[in-house]
């Protein structure tokens, strides 16, 4: 079971495909060689994505290039019932399974042409959940070597509980950036660093570039454009640096497919925020003073 994640920085395949960018198998192929020569060598995937679609054609691009499997992490989520063409669902929701998760983990490894993914993660709690079944799929994936290792996403600490209850968790990947920082005060983060769980943040940039509250938005534009000087970096830089800054070592999901965005990222991985400018940030995002 790998103790850590290749890189700081996790490539997200969100957007790759027919989700966003729709880029061809060669755009793909140059996309992860280029992540993976700058230093990004995870990649974070789910099944829903690209309406069940972006696993095998990402999985057809990492076959067209030099790379060897060894050498990038491959880490997949499942449990959503999505509604698709490829699906006959009629509703959204969430199937937790033992046989589902096992199927869904199967079908992943069939796409990306693998025959294990680094990790597996669950892509949110359902309320009819039982530990029992998931920790019992997560334990025959593992003893068939079709996944090193096994988390959760979305979870708050009351599910973790739940689930470590019945087995170890390895990964939490949680929604966190300086916009939506509830795992600070609602015991997410306090339950991964006294777990020791690796912690990956999906949209930390995606929530403030988006932000509609326009004072709030405001505020942080003028905090970072003071900062920006100091630290010789952009927004986004700046944006990453503070949840790298946190001690629960939190690895940043980037979803652009920009080489120089890319580039940028990586370069905020240098940027070391002083203790009283991290709350500098805080403060201008949530618009009062630390009690």
């Amino acid at each position: 079971m790998p103790k850590s994640l290749n890189s700081k920085l996790i490539a997200g395949t969100m957007f790759w495909g027919q989700w966003g960018k729709e880029l061809s198998t060669l755009e793909m192929c140059n996309l992860i060689t280029f992540f993976f020569e700058n230093g990004i060598s995870t990649f974070d995937h789910a099944d829903i994505y690209g309406g069940y679609t972006m696993e095998a054609a990402f999985g057809q691009a990492f076959s067209r290039s030099s790379l060897q499997r060894d050498q990038v992490q491959f880490i997949s989520k499942c449990g959503i019932q999505y509604i698709s063409e490829n699906r006959s669902n009629d509703i959204i929701h969430y199937d937790t399974s033992k046989a589902y998760i096992i199927a869904s983990a199967e079908a992943s490894l069939k796409h990306l042409k693998t025959d294990y993914l680094d990790a597996l993660l669950i892509h949110r709690p359902s309320p009819l959940m039982h530990p029992e079944d998931v920790m019992s799929a997560a334990e025959d994936l593992k003893k068939g070597g079709k996944i090193l290792s096994f988390g959760v996403s979305n979870f708050s600490s009351s599910h973790m509980e739940l689930m470590m209850s019945e087995g170890l968790i390895d990964i939490n990947q949680i929604e966190f950036s300086v916009v939506q920082h509830d795992a600070l005060f609602d015991g997410t983060l306090d339950n991964i660093l006294q777990h020791k769980i690796i912690p990956m943040a999906w949209g930390p940039l995606r929530s403030y570039f988006n932000l509609e509250d326009d004072a709030k938005k405001q505020r942080l534009k003028k905090q970072f454009s003071e900062l920006s000087t100091k630290y010789n970096s952009s927004e986004d830089q700046l944006l990453l640096a503070w949840i790298l800054k946190h001690p629960s070592k939190i690895h940043p999901i980037i979803g652009t497919t920009k080489k120089d965005r890319i580039q940028s990222a990586i370069r905020a991985l240098s940027i070391k925020l002083s203790t009283e400018d991290w709350f500098k940030i805080l403060v201008a995002s949530q618009g009062h003073d630390v009690p």
